[in-house]
């Protein structure tokens, strides 16, 4: 925590500012180890806070030693203009992605004499780049989500729907030692596979069918992010050749993976694939994106993200073709950026089309 408080404080001179104030849950957690629901920071040259109410400030001050603990009784405004006007402070930056337009008015009216100034990813900005700690937690939630799908792929069978299979797999994970499962699972089959965000609904699973499985673990707050396609009792051509394809353009986009290139240049290797396969149309999200403590972070890998990927960005790999009123499939995995290339930390194969 003290390193990442660091070098948080030296961004506060290139943005002119004296204090920050943080707001968002998972840059609150990232920079004191809190994990209460209710609580905010606020971060001087010299000081460290942690504001929260009665309910959670003995678990601040075991959590959070670094930080001295406010106990706040009447608004967090009038906490912070206490803090500033003692520390002679004028000039506080925010999260202006995380602040209400009420909280934000009402701060600018008590904090009489203080220079408020939103500012955007300064704390998401340190977090893009995973220390070992934190690639240690990922790499866990993945392998919890890898084993809970291994456990239950033998019960995707004819008969059983979309949404008793998900909660099994959610089950599963958290057997395992899962907080919980990273977003709603998606478990999509038929012609619902062809949805990018099929969450699991009551259809049951039929015979013939590609189902297709997008889930994640979150172990300590960290997340994972995994998807396979799979087929029921039986396959066909057509659905070997999209499988092939996707998988290709899976394939090619973790080989342009390393340190140096650009998040767009690893979206090309996928899509060019697809596009020369006649199935450009059918490729319409981006082919991955940065996790962490969000399921989403950054960078994306998009044809306009020029991000310079470096070494420790963990981010997934997830190309996909979805044909309407016939269905899709997509293929991911988790990958952690490394100097010559990456390792992907996903083991749940996936070589060939699995039927059940």
């Amino acid at each position: 925590m003290p390193d990442r408080i660091s070098r948080l404080r030296g961004l506060f001179e290139p943005a002119g500012i004296d204090a920050f104030y943080v707001t968002n849950p998972e840059n609150r957690y990232y920079l004191s180890g809190f994990s209460g629901s209710t609580g905010a920071l606020l971060l001087t040259h010299e000081h460290s806070y942690l504001l929260t109410d009665f309910r959670y400030t003995a678990q601040a001050a075991l959590e959070s030693p670094e930080y001295r603990v406010i106990e706040v009784a009447g608004t967090y405004a009038e906490a912070i203009f206490r803090i500033l006007e003692k520390n002679r402070l004028v000039r506080l930056g925010l999260e202006g992605d995380h602040q209400t337009c009420n909280q934000y008015f009402n701060l600018g009216k008590v904090c009489e004499g203080v220079q408020i100034k939103p500012l955007r990813d300064k704390v998401e900005q340190l977090r893009v780049i995973k220390d070992e700690s934190e690639i240690g937690l990922i790499e866990k939630a993945v392998s919890i989500a890898d084993h809970a799908f291994e456990q239950i792929l033998p019960l995707v069978k004819p008969g059983i729907s979309e949404r008793d299979i998900a909660l099994e797999l959610e089950y599963a994970m958290r057997r395992m030692g899962a907080e919980g499962a990273a977003f709603k699972i998606i478990a999509a089959s038929g012609v619902r596979s062809a949805l990018p965000h099929g969450v699991a609904s009551s259809k049951t699973i039929a015979a013939g069918d590609l189902v297709t499985f997008d889930f994640g673990a979150v172990y300590q707050g960290y997340h994972s992010d995994i998807t396979r396609t799979v087929a029921v009792s039986s396959t066909n051509l057509r659905q070997k050749e999209i499988y092939k394809i996707v998988l290709e353009a899976q394939v090619s986009a973790i080989a342009a993976i390393k340190a140096g290139v650009r998040a767009s240049d690893v979206d090309h290797a996928a899509r060019s694939i697809i596009e020369n396969k006649g199935y450009g149309e059918c490729f319409g999200h981006s082919t991955g994106h940065g996790l962490g403590l969000n399921i989403h972070e950054n960078p994306r890998l998009a044809c306009r993200d020029d991000t310079v990927l470096e070494p420790g960005m963990v981010v997934t790999v997830e190309p996909g073709i979805y044909i309407r009123n016939w269905g899709g499939v997509r293929i991911e995995d988790t990958v952690l950026v490394e100097n010559n290339g990456c390792r992907i930390l996903t083991k749940t194969p996936k070589e060939k089309l699995l039927v059940l």
